[in-house]
């Protein structure tokens, strides 16, 4: 019998079934958002989670090319807008790379930072730590507010948007 650790594997081999692998977990969708320069930004994220009850914090994972990550230091105010079931569209737009991400989206200003008039759930946090990690940056965030509404979350799973369905 052999010992699996001794094998030697190809990088591109480990690249890709982590990808499918990682797209077989289905996620939460939810939209980031800061103001920087007076100006509202935001971007699509589903690598985020709950990190800490005492005291709250939550973690929020962002690609290191990321106009958004850009805009943040430590003590930045964040948003995380959880997206509801019917949320493709609005994930679809804040995913893409244009600067207009917010026309035609209803939004407010929310403990600082833009919030989405219409979502699952919201919590705003500020920025306490940024850890470097692979090709990402973990956001670690001090929550100040959140809140839920009534409805379904918008989950990602196998390259396609769906929802939660209770048995």
């Amino acid at each position: 019998m052999s010992d699996h650790h001794d094998v030697d594997l190809d990088p591109e081999i480990v690249r890709k079934s982590f990808r499918q692998a990682m797209g077989n977990l289905a996620a939460a969708v939810s939209v980031v958002t800061t103001f920087h320069d007076g100006a509202p930004h935001g971007t699509t994220v589903s690598a985020f989670a709950s990190l800490s009850m005492e005291p709250p914090m939550l973690l929020v994972s962002l690609d290191r090319t990321s106009k958004l990550l850009a805009k943040l230091q430590v003590g930045s105010r964040v948003g995380v807008n959880i997206l509801a079931a019917h949320h493709d569209q609005i994930a679809l737009r804040f995913a893409g790379k244009g600067d207009d991400k917010f026309l035609d989206v209803p939004w407010h200003v929310e403990d600082g930072v833009p919030a989405l008039d219409d979502r699952h759930a919201y919590v705003s946090l500020d920025v306490e730590t940024l850890v470097e990690a692979g090709d990402h940056v973990l956001v670690l965030g001090a929550v100040r507010t959140a809140n839920v509404s009534a409805g379904a979350p918008l989950t990602y799973w196998q390259r396609s948007f769906g929802t939660h369905k209770t048995f």
